[in-house]
């Protein structure tokens, strides 16, 4: 992960206002654990590992109540704030809170496999981008496109050319602060914050990222995460 050039401070940005439903569970997801922490400890101590992040801002449902009881609630470089219906919303809610211009990281908040190697690689676009860019892997799969009756297949979708998109996502701080909110009023679909920066005409760069950058977005997610996670922390005691 080292580097002979200094990255400039960047500031994070994880939306965990969500509720989770799709994980049958009795507490949001990123309030999952696996061993003795949350999704969310370990998504946010993968950034908080670079030099370069040197605050990160969480952006929590109004009627949180357990991310007070975390002991990250009360390290000096993390900040919480009210966050919003939506994605977007909480994302823009953490833009608000950050002062002065610079770079924004934006990372899930149940991302918990995050590798530094990746990390390092998005953050060298500060050295060289205007537009920023995201994590990202090509699709492997065959991808099928449903018909009106969701179970049947309609056609094969053409994979050349198709990453899934990961986070963390990097933008200068007034770029997305001008696409975000543009993008909300216009009803465009914003799926990610590149969404917004792309219906505003920029393009992002792609740094190919690894697989196993999950998401845990279901129940079976958190064996997967796990076996992951033990494998990035054997490399990094190695």
């Amino acid at each position: 992960m080292n580097s002979t050039v200094s990255l400039p401070d960047v500031i994070a940005v994880v939306p965990a206002a969500g509720i989770g439903s799709r994980m049958q569970s009795d507490r949001p997801k990123q309030y999952l654990t696996i061993g003795q922490h949350t999704l969310l400890e370990y998504s946010i101590a993968s950034l908080l590992k670079h030099p370069a992040v040197r605050q990160v801002i969480v952006a929590l449902h109004p009627d949180d109540q357990q991310f007070s009881q975390l002991p990250l609630a009360s390290d000096p470089r993390i900040t919480a704030v009210t966050g919003g219906d939506s994605r977007a919303d909480s994302v823009f809610a953490g833009l608000q809170a950050i002062t002065g211009s610079g770079w924004v990281l934006v990372h899930d908040a149940a991302r918990p496999c995050l590798h530094p190697d990746d990390l390092q690689r998005l953050l060298q676009l500060t050295l060289t981008s205007q537009q920023g860019g995201i994590l990202a892997s090509p699709v492997r799969d065959t991808m099928k496109r449903a018909g009106p009756r969701q179970s049947l297949i309609a056609h094969t979708v053409d994979r050349e050319g198709l990453w899934h998109a990961l986070t963390p996502q990097l933008f200068p701080v007034p770029l997305l602060r001008e696409c975000l909110p543009r993008a909300m009023a216009e009803g465009a679909v914003i799926t990610d914050e590149a969404s917004a920066v792309e219906h505003c005409g920029y393009h992002p760069q792609l740094v190919h990222g690894r697989s196993d950058n999950i998401k845990v977005t279901r129940p079976e997610d958190l064996a997967l995460a796990e076996f992951f996670l033990t494998r990035i922390h054997a490399e990094e005691n190695a």
